[in-house]
């Protein structure tokens, strides 16, 4: 038995799927099975009951597949301990993000991260706030990045940065020429939504419903380019995070107008899996994020 067969058989087990696993190692998911077989037939045991509806191991796979976490975390751990001793940080760091973190918050600390860490290679997924939960709980990526952290037993959740929400309009809108507005005020006007699901929107409906405020959605969208892109058109206001309208604001596209007597923010946050080794680079990136401030950072690189 190889390193290379626990590790896809490890895959394979915590994400319950054959593409998955085959995903995750480069393979196909015919290769998937065939080293699954080929461990059954090396131990001489079952490990997958099949006569189980659903993907359930053995009492045997669950032992193999115990020790197997055990030799592979080992040998992450000689592998990290070697580099931080050669004093290296280099290899690959895998990312999911959502898309406004990705879009906005990201690329900035990416650009500082690869100026000082030239030898690490960094891959960003983008997707929805689920997707990432999956793909972390998965092990398909190193670390996801989601907004409104959700707690579970399997993930590690830390901190990094707080959003502000503001409204914006466009700026022929009857509110361009205000500082602030009272979340009070915004049921006189048309309002530009995200979709139900997104967590920003569950966030704000809590607010709302605090508020007693009734607001008058006209349309949902599930991205925030979207929904800047039409109240650019002046379909309505929305409340967004500050960070992600900077552009559009530098460029006069957009107005925005502080939450009058109260802060409304959105917490960011890094995931990963607990358990995981975090190698010299894993370690650097997170720091980076923790550590330096966001809008330095956008300054330092002239975003």
């Amino acid at each position: 038995m190889h390193l290379e067969n626990f590790k896809i058989f490890t895959d394979l087990v915590d994400s319950q799927s054959f593409s998955r696993a085959a995903k995750i190692n480069g393979i196909t998911q015919s290769a998937v099975s065939q080293q699954m077989r080929a461990m059954e037939k090396h131990f001489d045991v079952l490990i997958v009951d099949r006569a189980q509806k659903h993907f359930r191991l053995t009492t045997e796979g669950q032992k193999i597949y115990d020790s197997a976490k055990q030799f592979l975390q080992l040998y992450d751990q000689l592998t990290t301990e070697l580099e931080e001793m050669r004093k290296t940080v280099s290899g690959e760091i895998h990312l999911s993000t959502i898309y406004s973190i990705g879009l906005h918050e990201l690329p900035a600390y990416v650009k500082t991260f690869l100026k000082e860490y030239p030898e690490v290679n960094v891959r960003v997924e983008y997707r929805r706030s689920n997707m990432v939960y999956e793909d972390v709980l998965h092990n398909e990526v190193d670390l996801g990045l989601i907004a409104y952290p959700v707690k579970n037993r399997q993930l590690e959740i830390i901190p990094f940065h707080e959003d502000q929400l503001v409204i914006i309009c466009a700026p022929n809108h009857v509110l361009a020429s205000r500082k602030e507005v009272a979340l009070e005020e915004l049921p006189q006007y048309e309002f530009i939504g995200f979709d139900q699901d997104i967590p920003t929107r569950k966030a704000t409906d809590l607010v709302f419903k605090e508020l007693k405020i009734d607001i008058k959605t006209v349309r949902e969208f599930d991205n925030i380019e979207t929904v800047k892109r039409a109240v650019e058109i002046g379909a309505g206001i929305a409340l967004v995070p500050e960070t992600t309208c900077i552009p559009e604001l530098k460029q006069k596209l957009l107005c925005r107008l502080q939450i009058k007597g109260r802060k409304v923010v959105r917490p960011l946050a890094i995931i990963y899996r607990k358990g995981r080794v975090l190698t010299p680079a894993l370690k650097q990136f997170i720091e980076l994020l923790t550590t330096r401030n966001l809008l330095k950072v956008v300054e330092e690189n002239g975003s």
